[in-house]
C-alpha cells in the first residue's frame, strides 16, 4: 500500500484539504461545483476540474483501504441491480446486502445479463475468502427486496446531481469511493468507532496527522 508522501506527492494543496473535497462529494448529495463554492468560502481557490480529478484518483483508495477494516456480513444476502447513466447510457449498478442492509459487494456492468451477474455473484461471495455456497435458497418477495431498494436509493441521491458519467473507467472509479463512503456511514468499518470521528478515521488509515 502506497505510504501519504507518495499518494499526495506532487499535489499542489494539503493532503487534509484533498482528502476533504473527496470525503464532502463521496458523501454529500452535492455537484462539483458546490464543493468549489464551498471551498471558496473557505478561501481555497479550486476548479471542479481539479476535484474531480482527485475523486476519480482517491475515491477507490478509500475503498481499497477500509477493506481491511470491514465487519463479516451475515449469511443472508438481497442481491439486485439498479441504473447508472453513462455518456447518456444506462448501465447497470449490481449490488448486494445482508439481512441488517450492510453492503456485500457491488459491481458495475455494461450488461445486464447471465454472465455479468455470473461475476458479480463470484466477486460478491468469495470476499474474505469464503467460497460461494453449492446451493442457494432463492426467494423473491417484496418485503425483502426492499431492504436492497432502499440502499440503492442512497447511492442515487449520491450520484443525481452528476446527471450522469462521461465515461464507464470515472463511473467506477466514483462508485467505489461512494459505496465505500456509504459502508462507513452504515458503521461497517471495525475501528469506526464512536471514539474516532469518520474524518479522524479516515486521516489515520491514509496517514494524515493532524
Amino acid at each position: 500500500m502506497e505510504t501519504k508522501l507518495d499518494l499526495f506527492k506532487w499535489k499542489q494543496y494539503e493532503s487534509s484539504i484533498i482528502l476533504l473535497t473527496v470525503r464532502w462529494y463521496l458523501k454529500y448529495s452535492s455537484s462539483y461545483r458546490d464543493i468549489v463554492e464551498i471551498m471558496s468560502e473557505r478561501g481555497l481557490d479550486l476548479s471542479h476540474t481539479t476535484i474531480m480529478r482527485w475523486v476519480h484518483e482517491f475515491g477507490p483508495e478509500i475503498d481499497k483501504r477500509i477493506r481491511p477494516y470491514l465487519r463479516p456480513t451475515n449469511d443472508s444476502s438481497r442481491t439486485d441491480e439498479t441504473y447508472i447513466k453513462v455518456k447518456g447510457q444506462w448501465k447497470y449498478l449490481y449490488r448486494a446486502v445482508d439481512s441488517m442492509g450492510k453492503t456485500i459487494d457491488f459491481m458495475l456492468s455494461e450488461n445486464r445479463d447471465m454472465p455479468a451477474a455470473k461475476r458479480f455473484f463470484t466477486k460478491a461471495f468469495t470476499i474474505n475468502e469464503k467460497a460461494m455456497p453449492k446451493e442457494t435458497l432463492v426467494r423473491q418477495t417484496k418485503y425483502l427486496n426492499n431492504i436492497v431498494e432502499q440502499d440503492h436509493r442512497f447511492i442515487k441521491k449520491i450520484t443525481k446531481p452528476n446527471l450522469g458519467f462521461k465515461t464507464f473507467h470515472t463511473a467506477e472509479q466514483t462508485l467505489k469511493g461512494i459505496e465505500a463512503m456509504h459502508m462507513i456511514r452504515k458503521g461497517q468499518a471495525e475501528n469506526n468507532s464512536s471514539v474516532l470521528s469518520a474524518v479522524e478515521w479516515l486521516n489515520i488509515i491514509f496517514g494524515i496527522v493532524a
